[in-house]
């Protein structure tokens, strides 16, 4: 028996290493290209010359430096062969207000001015491509990220574009102003800029940190079209039907918000990692991560490209699931196999669990299962309250936390799983037992969500294909494809995990819930028999670790990255 034990132990050691290595390539973005790469390619080196001018110093709306930001730009681009000019208009009065509250200054009038560039193609009549960012920082940050690198990357696939030949169509760029103050100068541009009536399809960058993974997470409605476009050209895909579900019932805004209305095709990039440098005097080009930027660029440089060249732009499709898998290439499929995948991993750990079917173990297994599921929710809220959320806090501030919010996620997530689902369970039947209630977790997704159920969806697909052929009694064919699959599932799970930490992880940590459950249905057939290491022993010391992170946060200064503006004690809110 003890042998077995250890047998079971390395098979799921490995299965562990397996995921541990994917997580870590699907949250790491590509590397930079440096600045001789060929001219036809998208290189961060040569973006990288960019955002150090663009981010030598804060350039909030109305500056100085803002004005002179301006000037380079322009010349920037009609050095490429664009034709440039200016929308102007003012500040409204409450744009205006937060302007001079932030900058502590008192001006009667703030001038409004977008910068609009048109690269012509051979038929000017047909409807353009735009890509879009902004060019102002908020007050006191250099803006190296938000939006530096956007612009920056604009900058680099113009460059690559101006030297193409067969441009059938017009790029149009547009560099809005006053995106910090409340979406002013897209307001602007859309409300009035000619250009606004050519656009076909938009493409915009925006950035919520310093670093990471460059991901697609907001598109058009209707989106098959524009998402298997992207599938296609991007050499380093990022991007979720996930993200955009989740961006879709959040209460956030960027330019793309006021485009949306309009029925272009569109996309919208950001990536999100190094969180406490969003809106950080610490975000200057030496912290910029130059990864991220060239994820950034090269996915807007193979939208754009594909675009300009093509006879039709991509039209209303029904909205599709998509994803990327660890980086390497992209997913997608019509909402409807979702229920497919459902329907194989029920039939696969139903025929299971009937070889020696246990009703007393698969009530066991669904009762362990939903007690995993509280009492990590409900952990982890705990947790959250005790770091700090029981409070009004500062916004910037947790942000700089997210990395140690994400560790404390990690380790009370895997505590309570040791303890409350550690045990082999009883059987397949208690194992089905364990897995029904994601099963019908995944239906409700399905029914509700079909952008988002993909993250039940498909690791209890590849659970129930390993299920079935455990019930074909291969036994050395079971065992390499049960690591298979806990491997791909469990590194899916983590990088999932991370993803959703960093973007909603200092409000909602329960949402670690998700990848828990994927993660579990697939490790447990790799649990030894007998326990080598007391798991109580692990439990206690991984909650006491979470414990201690949670109480870290609580207590310690606040973040040197927090934004100049906002008020840094810890129990002030943003501003």
């Amino acid at each position: 028996m003890k042998g077995l034990a250890v047998k079971s132990a390395k098979l799921l050691v490995l299965a562990l290493l397996i995921g541990v290595v994917l997580a870590i390539l699907g949250t790491t973005p590509p590397r930079p290209l440096a600045a001789d790469t060929a001219g036809e390619d998208f290189s961060a080196g040569r973006a990288m010359i960019e955002v150090a001018r663009i981010a030598r110093a804060p350039h909030p709306s109305g500056s100085a430096e803002h004005a002179a930001l301006r000037g380079y730009l322009m010349d920037r681009l009609g050095a490429l062969g664009l034709v440039v000019h200016t929308q102007e208009a003012l500040f409204p009065d409450d744009a205006r207000e937060k302007l001079n509250h932030r900058g502590g200054e008192n001006r009667a009038q703030i001038p409004l001015v977008n910068i609009v560039a048109v690269l012509p193609g051979r038929d000017r009549t047909l409807p353009a491509v735009a890509l879009m960012a902004h060019y102002d920082s908020v007050w006191g940050s250099p803006a190296a990220a938000d939006d530096g690198a956007g612009v920056a990357s604009i900058l680099e696939t113009m460059r690559a574009l101006s030297g193409q030949r067969d441009r059938r169509r017009d790029v149009i760029v547009i560099l809005t102003d006053g995106e910090e103050a409340g979406l002013n100068g897209a307001e602007l541009f859309f409300g009035q800029a000619p250009e606004a009536s050519r656009i076909g399809a938009l493409i915009n960058l925006e950035t919520r940190g310093g670093g990471g993974k460059a991901n697609l997470f907001q598109t058009s409605a209707m989106n098959g079209d524009a998402a298997r476009l992207w599938a296609a050209t991007a050499p380093h895909p990022a991007g979720t039907s996930l993200a955009t579900f989740i961006y879709s019932v959040l209460p956030n805004d960027a330019d793309l918000t006021v485009a949306l209305p309009h029925g272009y095709a569109a996309w919208n990039f950001a990536f999100i990692g190094r969180p406490g440098l969003y809106h950080s005097p610490l975000a200057t080009p030496a912290n910029l991560d130059q990864g991220a930027l060239q994820q950034m660029g090269e996915q807007t440089l193979g939208l754009a490209r594909a675009m300009v060249e093509a006879p039709e732009l991509p039209g209303r499709s029904p909205d599709i699931v998509f994803f990327d898998v660890f980086g390497l290439f992209a997913v997608h499929y019509a909402a409807w196999w979702g229920w497919v995948m459902l329907a194989v991993g029920f039939a696969g750990y139903g025929i299971l669990s009937l070889r020696r079917f246990d009703g007393r173990a698969l009530v066991g297994g669904m009762v362990r299962m939903l007690a995993l599921v509280a009492v990590t929710a409900g952990l982890l809220y705990l947790l959250n309250l005790l770091s700090g959320a029981d409070g009004p806090v500062n916004y910037y501030d947790r942000l700089a936390a997210i990395p140690r919010l994400q560790g404390m996620a990690l380790c009370a997530s895997v505590a309570v799983a040791i303890l409350l689902v550690g045990r082999k369970p009883d059987g397949e039947a208690g194992e089905a037992g364990l897995v029904l209630p994601v099963l019908l977790g995944g239906a409700v997704f399905q029914a509700f969500a079909p952008a988002a159920a993909y993250v039940l969806t498909v690791p209890l697909l590849l659970g129930g294909v390993a299920a079935l052929v455990r019930a074909s009694g291969h036994d050395g064919l079971a065992r390499a494809v049960a690591v298979v699959v806990a491997g791909v599932v469990t590194g899916y799970a983590l990088m999932l995990g991370y993803a959703l930490m960093q973007a909603v992880g200092p409000t909602m940590p329960m949402v670690a819930v998700l990848p828990l459950m994927a993660g579990v249905c697939v490790l447990i057939p790799l649990r030894p028999a007998l326990s080598l290491v007391p798991g109580r022993v692990v439990a206690v010391l991984l909650l006491a670790g979470a414990l201690a992170v949670s109480l870290w946060v609580r207590l310690d200064a606040p973040a040197p990255s927090i934004a100049a503006y906002s008020d840094s004690a810890k129990n002030r809110g943003r501003t």
